[in-house]
């Protein structure tokens, strides 16, 4: 069966032409033509939103989503509650229950909208995952060709040896010129993201074309099905040693996951999408979104150097003052500009990394690292975790913000997003810890909780570990010269802290003794504590068998 006879058969899109499986160049060029929407608050839906640079063909595209959605619409993020699946989805704030007759409604009015306007769709065959053993095949069907060559950018192709393509198929239809009608349409705004599992189908209606929609939404289909084989999909980062010691690092925006995973010495797997199988690990992705927000281009030097690339997607970043787009070298750009947004954001492929895994594969972890940035600052620098704690800590997905520029927030804010992705999470949180404990288990994978945030106080008294610190404990913890190290426990936190490390200051592997006022800390650690019981019980996490450690 032809493409187009199964879009016919699973929408009945019978009115629309296709452009299929285009390469990168062709993309380029459609998406500046062709590619119209809302860029502006307030302004027409018909501007152009795709844009060359100096470099044309030959440097990035830069692209401008609706300024509404400069980022994934988590409210607007929906699975259909069928049947047979609303016990099994966990369904929560940033992915909420649709009505299954709502539904079918809209995809039928969708459907309709597009063949009314006899619209042009981009189609590009793709898979979830590099190992052909569970490869998902996804088709991304849309109206944009940015979205096409960003799926291109971060998606394997041409993946040989996956079984049953056509039976195991997820389609995304991405509509952005469809309007919602919340009252009509069971939906919360003008756009909505939804995931039909029945169907296999996942379907985006109205303005949101962040690209990052593409990735995150097929993301949370890997969530929901591979768990159900054994197999752990992980928002993580992963890397490999010259020793072939693999190791994951999950961790929130801010922690240091991308930085820390990036290191000369050991080869990159992936960076955000990660999957742990009875093969080992392997990178759900071929590519990279990396955020753009005030890059230091000499501390990441792969995007700085990626910049200038043709094939890669910037998203969101203004043109120079005075100058058009296409006047600026994208060398130029003022990567601190947030006046359009502050999730700005750059789309490469993997092998723009200069030491990537073959085809994005690994052998099985050695080591685990949690991230967290504590801007309490009374989190150890560095914790060795038992399997039970591995389970807490997982679930709980903890780390502190700074304080804001809001007037009256003076002290640092939680933050607890279970598993260190909690939106991406379809299934329930135990689900996942449970396949975690097991896979550390039966591979003997040791775990630590790295803590990149401060020291010697809260932020604005305590000062920030250093990168130099942080990496040295880190590939301490990697290279085994913290097994068996003598070790005393954290009371308040029941963290139990190594006493000593190779080329770290004893003194600061125990928070309390950077403290001038070791009362302060002792009462911060007790606030600290009673947050993570908080979160705890308003998670419900006990039902779901995790056993509360702190």
């Amino acid at each position: 069966m032809t493409f187009q006879a199964d879009l016919e058969k699973l929408f009945g899109l019978k009115n629309v032409s296709y452009k299929y499986n285009l390469t990168k160049p062709e993309l380029f060029h459609e998406a500046i033509a062709n590619d119209r929407g809302r860029v502006r608050r307030g302004g027409p839906s018909n501007e152009q939103k795709a844009f060359p640079t100096q470099l044309g063909l030959n440097g990035p595209l830069v692209y401008y989503t609706d300024p509404d959605c400069t980022g994934r619409r988590t409210k607007d993020t929906y699975a259909v509650k069928w049947p047979e699946i609303a016990d099994e989805i966990w369904f929560k704030a940033d992915l909420n229950p649709y009505d299954s007759e709502k539904y079918e409604a809209l995809l039928k009015r969708v459907v309709a909208h597009l063949n009314e306007k006899q619209g042009t769709l981009y189609v590009k065959d793709l898979f979830m995952g590099s190992d052909a053993d569970f490869a998902v095949p996804y088709r991304f069907v849309g109206e944009y060709a940015t979205h096409a060559m960003f799926c291109h950018n971060m998606f394997p192709k041409d993946l040989q040896g996956v079984k049953d393509v056509d039976a195991r198929r997820w389609t995304m239809l991405n509509v952005p010129s469809f309007v919602c009608e919340p009252e009509r349409d069971g939906s919360r705004a003008e756009a909505a993201v939804i995931i039909d599992t029945r169907n296999k189908i996942c379907l985006v209606a109205g303005r949101a074309d962040y690209c990052g929609v593409n990735k995150k939404t097929i993301f949370t289909v890997g969530n929901y099905l591979l768990p159900k084989e054994g197999r752990l999909s992980m928002h993580c980062s992963a890397n490999v040693g010259k020793n072939n010691d693999a190791a994951i690092l999950f961790g929130l925006s801010g922690t240091g996951k991308t930085t820390l995973s990036a290191d000369a010495s050991r080869r990159l797997i992936g960076d955000d999408e990660t999957i742990w199988s009875d093969n080992g690990l392997c990178n759900l992705e071929d590519g990279c979104y990396a955020k753009l927000i005030d890059l230091d281009k000499q501390n990441e030097p792969v995007i700085a150097q990626a910049l200038s690339k043709a094939g890669t997607i910037i998203e969101n970043v203004p043109p120079l003052p005075g100058k058009t787009m296409e006047e600026c070298h994208p060398d130029e750009l003022d990567l601190f500009d947030g006046s359009i947004a502050e999730n700005t954001r750059f789309s490469y492929p993997l092998d723009a990394n200069p030491n990537v895994m073959p085809n994005g594969q690994g052998p099985h972890p050695k080591t685990i690292v949690l991230l967290t940035a504590d801007a309490f600052g009374v989190l150890p620098p560095i914790s060795i975790l038992e399997p039970k704690d591995v389970m807490y800590h997982f679930v709980s997905g903890f780390t502190a913000r700074v304080a804001g520029t809001e007037v009256g927030v003076t002290e640092p804010q939680p933050t607890f997003s279970a598993c260190f992705g909690g939106p991406f999470m379809a299934q329930k949180p135990n689900v996942y810890a449970k396949l975690l404990a097991e896979k550390m288990e039966q591979h003997q994978a040791r775990c630590i909780l790295l803590n990149t945030g401060w020291s010697g106080g809260p932020h604005g008294v305590g000062k920030r570990m250093s990168l130099k610190v942080t990496r040295a404990l880190l590939n301490a913890a990697l290279n085994g010269e913290l097994d068996g190290v003598e070790t005393e426990v954290q009371p308040t936190l029941n963290l139990k802290m190594p006493k000593s490390c190779p080329g770290v200051d004893s003194n600061i592997l125990n928070p309390r003794n950077t403290w001038a006022d070791k009362d302060a800390y002792d009462a911060t650690a007790t606030k600290l504590r009673d947050m993570f019981r908080d979160n705890f019980k308003k998670k419900g996490f006990a039902a779901f068998g995790i056993e509360e450690r702190i």
